[in-house]
């Protein structure tokens, strides 16, 4: 048993921070551990750790729970630092996506080609860059040995940022490589006989490696395109759009499969206007991206924090109720597929999917796994500088981080065509924060197909930055 020191920040967040309490409790080597919980919400805050020490008990599971809105007292002596943060939450990126929509800019000037999701902003959000950088000043000063985990979005350019300008260790996070699995279960394959791989950049990752039973699997796709591939497509959400037409498109022009958000992240082809959107992603929402799947999105988490609100009032009332009961009773009444996520956080055989917990395991029990994570790429794909964060597949143990050769390699249609311009976006977006020079905005949007005359470039970046 190693007991570490955990820290979350941005705990408010309940569903993630309870799945990462589930998979602590469902990992018997870091039992006995402290987990500090960070969140500038009180009452997010208190009800997180409410459930969450709740919930240990109920599994039997010794773990410590302290909470603080102090990012500072947070972070000081821990082992990992988990972020999560997002600085602002959605009413700010609400109010960024008006303003770009006033000046004529669908969807807000953050919706740029390669980086159409509406989860994050990296053009007008500096705040939530400069607190990255901020988490890692923190680090060095008062944890210098700790790993950060980057959950936050954007990974992208978070990871590259702060591996940049700062030496602590840290490592990027996301879960979208799991659609390798939607592509196999909806091909019938079992996901056990799969040899896979993925790489690209985060929310820009395509599977090079695709082999079922010791075989190239790719050409199971292909026949599965040709057979159902002009069905009509339904997505039963807005973020099912692994298959999507938009997808399958994109495979036939790049050569290999775009896997999770890539999907979202495509160019202005699939997203001039909703009924555009709709062609490619499916009605009625197209994409999570859309005014429709955004209200989705922003509707279902309203549900899970009222919800859980709700809970941690019930549990304080009477602490002898069973939360396990509660969870699930009440993940019922919910509009999603929550039922079966409640089931999944008490089922000791099945971890919740994200990385981070595995990934602490790993470097403390030397419990080696392999993972996918964004880190620098240091010669790892060829055609990209060393100094941009990748994402790729890797082993993990106490040693560290064991990329893997990336075999086959990347088409070079990939990195020419969609690597390459992604970066670039990225590059001027990091320089635009570190100057906080909004005129490095307007010459972003001069490439943007939306923008009819500098006049309007100019007037939507004034209004977001104030006068400059």
């Amino acid at each position: 048993m190693s007991r570490v020191k955990i820290s979350i920040i941005g705990a408010g967040s309940a569903v993630f921070s309870l799945r990462l309490v589930s998979d602590l409790c469902k990992t018997r080597g870091l039992h006995g551990s402290e987990v500090t919980l960070m969140d500038i919400d009180e009452n997010r805050l208190k009800a997180v750790q409410i459930l969450a020490t709740k919930f240990a008990s109920e599994m039997k599971t010794e773990l410590t729970f302290k909470s603080t809105t102090d990012l500072q007292e947070a972070i000081k002596g821990s082992d990992f630092v988990i972020n999560t943060a997002l600085v602002g939450g959605h009413a700010f990126l609400d109010r960024m996506r008006a303003i770009g929509e006033k000046h004529g800019y669908f969807r807000g000037i953050d919706s740029q080609e390669f980086n159409m999701v509406s989860d994050y902003y990296t053009l007008t959000n500096w705040n939530q860059l400069s607190y990255f950088l901020q988490i890692a000043r923190t680090m060095e000063e008062l944890s210098p040995d700790a790993w950060l985990l980057q959950a936050a979005n954007p990974v992208f350019e978070g990871t590259t940022l702060i591996r940049r300008n700062s030496k602590i260790k840290m490592i990027g996070f996301c879960h979208g490589h799991y659609d390798v699995f939607e592509v196999a279960e909806t091909l019938g394959l079992e996901r056990e006989k799969i040899d896979w791989q993925v790489a690209g950049v985060n929310h820009g990752i395509w599977m090079n490696r695709f082999r079922y039973e010791g075989r190239d699997a790719y050409p199971i796709l292909d026949r599965y395109i040709a057979e159902k591939g002009a069905e009509p497509f339904r997505p039963v959400s807005p973020f099912k759009i692994q298959m999507s037409p938009a997808s399958l498109e994109m495979y036939g022009f790049y050569g290999i499969m775009p896997i999770g958000d890539t999907v979202r992240n495509s160019s202005w082809k699939y997203h001039y206007d909703q009924e555009t959107l709709e062609r490619w992603y499916g009605s009625p929402w197209g994409s999570p991206d859309s005014e429709p799947g955004w209200q989705w999105y922003k509707d279902q988490l309203g549900q899970i924090t009222q919800a859980t609100m709700g809970l941690a009032q019930a549990i304080a009332y009477y602490p002898q109720a069973s939360l396990e009961m509660l969870v699930t009773e009440g993940a019922k009444s919910l509009s999603g597929d929550f039922t079966g996520e409640a089931m999944k956080l008490y089922d000791p055989s099945q971890m919740s999917g994200e990385q981070h917990i595995p990934f602490i395991d790993a470097i403390v029990n030397n419990n080696a796994s392999r993972f996918v994570v964004n880190t620098l790429n240091e010669g790892t794909i060829s055609g990209i500088d060393d100094d941009v964060a990748v994402e790729v597949t890797a082993v993990v143990d106490s040693q560290g981080i064991h990329i893997e050769d990336v075999a086959p390699r990347l088409p070079d249609r990939v990195i020419d065509w969609y690597l390459r311009p992604r970066i670039m976006r990225m590059e001027w977006a990091l320089e635009a924060f570190m100057k906080k020079d909004p005129g490095l905005i307007v010459e972003i949007l001069m490439r943007d197909p939306r923008t009819t005359s500098y006049e309007q470039a100019r007037g939507v970046v004034e209004e977001i930055f104030g006068a400059w």
